[in-house]
């Protein structure tokens, strides 16, 4: 197994060639670096504590189950208000204390700090809301990040699985040809007719109300995956039909390699560009379409935190709350820049008609 991993001298080449083109190799150590920061987002942005030393004993409740109130004296037994007990403990200063990150708010609390607040509270370092709040006081920076860790992951999910059908059907029909591939295409143009904004949210609409948020999110990517793949599946027949027509592929077959063993031995790594290519575009157009979608009240459930759900917040109430457009399009225009980046830095260093292998 361990020569299908290892990296040929001209894939190491494309890969040098990609980390001297600067712009987008730090675009994709930055934007990695924000997934990273999100995927660890609780340390940063959440409600729970980080750390709470109470009576000689350290508590780290931010992975943990949930800490009742009774267990550092107070008079309630459901889960602690740290920021409250930080407050308590400052007050009595006996040598207990709280950690609380950066920003103690998670996505889903309202704080209604005032009796009588309406929500949208502008910006507020003092209270911790650095980007405000929405309509029911919810943090928009909490709402920001997490809704870009789901972005990412949906992204990613959404890539592998559409590259996973492309692949498939593509390789199918490019390599065996004849009326296999006249079949496949025929049905592969039939299903990229079907119009896919419509079709998702006829899907989506129906979705049955009592199923969880988990299950709703990955249907919702199963939708659109479904109707995504085919334009992927005709780069992929037209690249692997082009490369069985090489002595390499014709010299496997003579001695008597298996098409399986062709197709992922020989011909996948010299399509391999085409897959590298349109991975940083792909993500980009996974996230501007679930963004799309939850801005049109047909993508995440609510109250799952969403770029989209944000906007359409922020659009409704453009004169009463500005900071929540300009943080989320901000948040948005930033993604997706570092993306395109990306995907131009690795079409050049990936590019066909600098680098080829014939084996």
């Amino acid at each position: 197994m361990k020569e299908y991993f290892k990296l040929n001298p001209i894939t190491r080449r494309k890969l040098h060639r990609f980390r001297s083109i600067k712009r987008g190799y730090y675009s994709f150590l930055f934007l990695f670096f924000l997934f990273g920061l999100s995927l660890l987002g609780e340390l940063f942005v959440n409600k729970r504590a980080l750390l709470v030393w109470y009576e000689g004993e350290l508590f780290l409740p931010t992975y943990g189950s949930q800490i009742s109130g009774t267990t550092f004296g107070l008079d309630y037994a459901y889960e602690t208000n740290y920021r409250e007990l930080k407050t308590k403990f400052n007050l009595e200063n006996e040598g207990n204390w709280v950690l609380m990150p950066f920003v103690p708010y998670d996505p889903f609390e309202m704080d209604y700090a005032e009796a009588e607040s309406t929500g949208f509270s502008p910006p507020s370092f003092s209270d911790g809301h650095f980007c405000g709040t929405d309509k029911t006081e919810r943090d928009v920076l909490a709402r920001l990040l997490y809704g870009f860790r789901i972005a990412m992951i949906f992204s990613f999910g959404y890539l592998i699985l559409t590259y996973l059908i492309a692949l498939s059907a593509g390789c199918v029909m490019g390599f065996f040809g004849g009326k296999t591939d006249i079949v496949g295409l025929r049905l592969v143009e039939i299903w990229a007719n079907i119009p896919f904004l419509y079709m998702v949210i006829i899907l989506v609409s129906i979705m049955p109300g009592w199923w969880g948020v988990g299950w709703q999110v990955s249907s919702l990517l199963i939708i659109m995956v479904l109707f995504s793949w085919t334009g992927m599946t005709y780069y992929i027949r037209s690249a692997v039909f082009k490369e069985k027509s090489r002595d390499y592929v014709a010299s496997a077959k003579v001695v008597g390699a298996s098409p399986l063993r062709i197709i992922f031995r020989h011909l996948l790594p010299n399509v391999v560009s085409t897959l590298v290519t349109f991975a940083p575009f792909t993500i980009a157009a996974a996230i501007s379409s679930i963004t799309a979608l939850d801005f049109l009240g047909y993508g995440l459930p609510a109250p799952t935190p969403s770029w989209g759900e944000l906007l359409k917040q922020g659009v409704s109430n453009l004169r009463i709350a500005p900071w929540i457009v300009i943080s989320t399009v901000g948040a948005l225009v930033l993604t997706l820049t570092l993306v395109t980046f990306i995907g131009e830095a690795v079409r050049e260093a990936f590019d066909p008609k600098k680098f080829s292998t014939f084996e």
